[in-house]
């Protein structure tokens, strides 16, 4: 619940910076993002904000997509849906030690991620970047960000196996029946999450 309610206040947030801002942009000729909306600059730097905010915690934001998507959920959102689950107290258990071990696994390399995006950001910062310089830093990023994203994912893995094919169809339904088709068999496209196993 906790969790939900901080989600809450990050996207009230956001929609009143996004408010805010959207005369700024129109002020410095910035197009918006969809007719009436923020500039695309300005959902990128907000989304970068947001990102940056959650993985701090040692959440996802995002980063299992592929697997929540086709099938695979996550424990904080089987945790979020267990009533519509019908989850066990076993199962319910389960996803909560699962969920406590990936933040544990997942915030000392979020802030290996985060400390490498910053160490980026301040090279060009400090007008002393170059193309050997730059090149090193990004790939500590994006090292970094495949340690975070492989803890996410190999969890999404394990936490498929607690929920049955019914249960793995409810959640399915529930987390991306009103989202567009990401894919070939992204949500809301025929196959999308099969086979369930």
């Amino acid at each position: 619940m906790r969790s939900r309610r901080s989600l809450i206040a990050v996207a009230l947030g956001t929609i009143v910076l996004i408010v805010e801002l959207r005369g700024a942009d129109a002020q410095h000729g910035m197009p918006p993002a969809v007719p009436g909306g923020p500039s695309a600059h300005m959902l990128a730097e907000t989304c970068a904000t947001a990102f940056e905010k959650n993985i701090a915690t040692g959440r996802g934001f995002g980063m299992a997509f592929a697997a929540d998507q086709n099938g695979y959920p996550g424990p904080l959102h089987i945790l979020e849906l267990k009533d519509r689950l019908k989850l066990t107290a076993e199962q319910e258990a389960k996803a909560q030690a699962m969920m406590a071990a990936v933040l544990a696994e997942s915030r000392p390399k979020s802030a290996r991620l985060l400390e490498a995006e910053a160490k980026l950001r301040q090279l060009f910062a400090s007008g002393q970047a170059d193309e050997t310089a730059v090149r090193a830093a990004v790939v500590e990023v994006e090292k970094a960000r495949t340690e975070v994203r492989l803890v996410h994912l190999m969890t999404h893995l394990k936490a498929r196996e607690l929920l049955t094919d019914e249960q793995r169809r409810l959640y399915l339904e529930a987390r991306w029946s009103a989202h567009r088709p990401m894919g070939p068999h992204g949500a809301g496209s025929p196959g999308a999450g099969a086979p369930l196993k």
